[in-house]
């Protein structure tokens, strides 16, 4: 592969419509992993990883078994798989919000997993309720697809960064608040004071 294939060309203006609804898809998928896996240090529990085909949450603990949530960009769905076998799928196509919210809570209502969060948006400004959220509601494939292409070799990238640094690093992870691919090394020092006291 070439380097001008492997670092695909998005700009933001090409792709801002789907970029602001799949920042609102992801925040659904961030916070059903938030309402059950264990809180962990600086908030790593919550975040969301590049995976070979688009976004995943990696295992969530469920009652005695796991689920996972996986974004795929290279067949446009959302797809949730149970440790049990099961599994649901949720077409990534150009959908409100509300529509993805309801299919989504839909799809785990069928796994028999519940999950109970605050159902708005943190991070943004306006904060739409996701079942009111009508106005988000563009899906272009391809620059998804684009998208997570650039965020698969940034991922490299800054993994290949990270393991060359001994001391405590986080994981190169993709924040959904912000739709930020993020990897974090401690110095050890002590932090200075923060202003407000």
């Amino acid at each position: 592969m070439t380097d001008q294939k492997a670092w695909p060309r998005l700009r933001v203006a090409d792709w801002t419509d789907t970029r602001d609804t799949l920042h609102m898809w992801t925040q659904i998928v961030g916070k059903i992993r938030l309402a059950h896996a264990p809180l962990l240090n600086h908030w790593w529990q919550v975040t969301l990883y590049i995976s070979p085909r688009g976004f995943t949450t990696s295992a969530i603990p469920y009652g005695s078994g796991a689920f996972d949530i996986e974004f795929d960009f290279v067949d446009h769905v959302l797809r949730i798989r149970g440790s049990d076998g099961a599994s649901r799928q949720v077409k990534l196509e150009p959908i409100s919000v509300a529509d993805f919210y309801a299919q989504t809570m839909g799809a785990l209502d069928d796994l028999g997993i519940s999950a109970r969060f605050q159902t708005r948006p943190n991070e943004v400004d306006p904060s739409i309720p996701f079942a009111e959220d009508h106005q988000h509601n563009t899906y272009d494939a391809e620059a998804a697809h684009l998208f997570w292409r650039q965020l698969l070799q940034a991922n490299r990238v800054m993994g290949e960064f990270r393991a060359r640094f001994v001391g405590k690093c986080s994981p190169v992870h993709l924040f959904w608040g912000a739709l930020d691919l993020a990897c974090t090394r401690f110095s050890g020092r002590s932090a200075p004071p923060h202003p407000g006291g």
